[in-house]
């Protein structure tokens, strides 16, 4: 009798094996369905890496200087007014405009008057004023390339309204014979002056579109002359 009952038990742990057996595949599908539901996850991801760089790379949309172009000239452009370093910055101009067979620009820029004036009605005369005083500046400039002996080199005389840092650069985006700015930097021990320090020495500097030579306000005529 005892060995029958050693063999119930034996028969009866069968079925139990059975459903372990039948859980393993149910166990794993779950799984296996967890692990495809990621995938598209992945794609995501891939697509934003792949997106990024194109908007990163997009090309600036300057457009190329025209100044070796049939037809064309490279001008040196100098912002003039009536401080004594813009003779240092028109002496270099002039003179590499002459040995490269380039153009003379000459800008004056008018600035806005105080708030106030725009009330007071007078507008029109302070532009006609400004207006004056570049004419005058300009046959001055003029008298001056005479003397340094630029007598055939005739420059093109601009004008224009507004604050001098954005008119410049305007102009410099606007004409594409522009190719260099030339600034005379102040001696005076406070600074090289307000265009120098803003242009060629701020913010602007690594994104302006043409080079800048800033000339020494402490040469002379003579040795600027020598050394364009």
């Amino acid at each position: 009798m005892p060995p029958m009952a050693e063999t119930k038990k034996a028969a009866a742990k069968k079925p139990a094996a059975k459903k372990a057996a039948a859980k393993k595949p149910t166990a794993k599908k779950p799984a296996a369905k967890k692990a495809a539901t990621k995938k598209p996850a992945a794609k995501t991801v891939a697509a934003k890496k792949t997106a990024a760089p194109s908007s990163s790379s997009t090309p600036n949309s300057r457009k190329k200087r025209q100044i070796y172009l049939e037809g064309h000239k490279r001008k040196f452009l100098v912002v003039v007014d009536e401080t004594p370093e813009c003779e240092s910055a028109l002496a270099f101009a002039a003179s590499r405009a002459k040995r490269t067979k380039g153009q003379l620009a000459l800008l004056y820029v008018i600035e806005p008057e105080d708030e106030g004036m725009h009330w007071l009605g007078v507008e029109d005369v302070a532009r006609e004023e400004g207006l004056s005083k570049a004419k005058a500046v300009f046959r001055l400039f003029g008298r001056k390339l005479r003397a340094m002996g630029f007598e055939d080199l005739i420059p093109e005389e601009i004008v224009r309204e507004g604050s001098k840092d954005e008119e410049i650069t305007k102009l410099i985006e606007e004409d594409q014979d522009i190719g260099v700015l030339v600034l005379g930097a102040s001696r005076d021990p406070s600074g090289p002056g307000p265009l120098v320090s803003s242009l060629a020495g701020g913010r602007l500097a690594g994104v302006f579109p043409t080079p800048i030579t800033v000339v020494p306000g402490h040469l002379c005529t003579d040795e600027i002359l020598a050394l364009a």
